[in-house]
């Protein structure tokens, strides 16, 4: 007896059915849509079930879905139970250009609370609330209650954010956007002095919970990072902004190590004892890294680098479990700081 029968040829008794391959949500709305929208006359419900293989509750879901998120102009309702659009002027509907699933929809609240819940969340609240609500909406009709934004359920710890300036933000961000020139007044940090600058923004970099412009300085006539939270009193200029060629900018500002931008100055080696290689093994540290295990179990890092402190700061917090092996100017400046900060710990 071949495969496909129902009965076993030993004893007739009936086999169990394989069941049919259930449709995705996404194909059941697509396949209902087109189904309503050919129909002349109202389809009955238990039609539909069971053209799409699937209980009468999930069509009612569906249907639900599409009338109450899509805005389909669904009608139900006479006996037997069915459904049919109704379009008024003449006008057809049609699927909205993007619409999410149940799984898309929570990844996109993963996204949206990473991204209010970082640094310079502010300057995005205001662009992001209608968002909310709008997937707060979708969540709702999709699980069939009103259980309201998933609070607590995710949540985003930012480490060490400095505070922004929202208005600073949103016209850093526009020129940006609409490539033009931009003037402000910058406290750089490191100096501790002010300047007046004039650039050329290249693109916004979100890093280690902080935003920066990578720019073009027309004073220095050089490419520049600016931590925008620095920024004071910027304005956006007339004039086209200078086009950087992203290979250029790459080269300037991704080949050294972390956001101190500028060309490779060397290659540090860095030999991690085995307690710490199974964290470091993991990380990422920079995109051209190369790291290796050792015999004894520990864990060699190689990275290039263009300016020490920013690297310096991430090899001292492993403590006695990293060392830094070369190139010997950073090996001593490693021991100068840790000299100094034993210092004050002596009596």
């Amino acid at each position: 007896m071949s495969q496909s029968s129902d009965h076993d040829d030993a004893t007739g008794a009936t086999r169990p059915r394989k069941p049919r391959a259930e449709t995705s949500r996404q194909e059941r709305i697509m396949a209902l849509h087109r189904k309503l929208r050919a129909a002349r006359r109202p389809i009955p419900i238990d039609t539909l079930r069971e053209e799409l293989g699937c209980s009468r509750a999930t069509i009612y879901r569906d249907l639900g879905y599409l009338r109450d998120a899509l805005g389909a102009p669904i009608i139900l309702g006479g006996e037997p139970s069915s459904a049919r659009y109704v379009e008024a002027g003449g006008e057809r509907f049609e699927l909205p250009g993007l619409w999410l699933s149940s799984e898309e929809l929570h990844a996109l609240v993963a996204l949206y609370e990473m991204a209010s819940r970082s640094s310079g969340a502010g300057p995005l609240n205001e662009a992001l609330t209608p968002l909310k609500a709008r997937i707060e909406h979708l969540l709702s009709v999709e699980s069939g209650r009103s259980g309201g934004w998933p609070e607590g359920r995710i949540r985003v710890v930012a480490s060490a954010a400095r505070r922004l300036d929202e208005a600073v933000f949103r016209s850093v961000a526009t020129a940006t956007l609409e490539r033009r020139r931009l003037s402000f007044h910058y406290d750089a940090r490191s100096t501790g002095r002010g300047s007046e600058r004039e650039v050329s923004p290249q693109r916004l970099v979100h890093y280690r919970d902080n935003w920066y412009l990578d720019a073009w300085d027309h004073g220095r006539e050089a490419l520049r990072s600016f931590a925008v939270d620095r920024i004071r009193a910027p304005q956006i200029g007339r004039d086209a902004a200078l086009e950087v060629d992203p290979a250029t900018l790459d080269a300037h500002v991704v080949a050294g190590y972390g956001i101190f931008s500028g060309p490779t100055r060397a290659v540090a080696v860095i030999r991690f004892s085995a307690r710490a290689a199974r964290w470091v093994a993991d990380e990422r540290w920079h995109s051209r890294q190369e790291g290796q295990w050792l015999p004894d179990g520990r864990y060699e890092l190689r990275l290039p680098y263009s300016n020490s402190r920013e690297l310096l700061g991430d090899v001292l917090r492993y403590g006695g479990d990293a060392e830094i092996i070369e190139p010997l100017p950073l090996r001593e400046e490693a021991k100068s700081t840790l000299h100094l900060a034993l210092a004050n710990y002596s009596d």
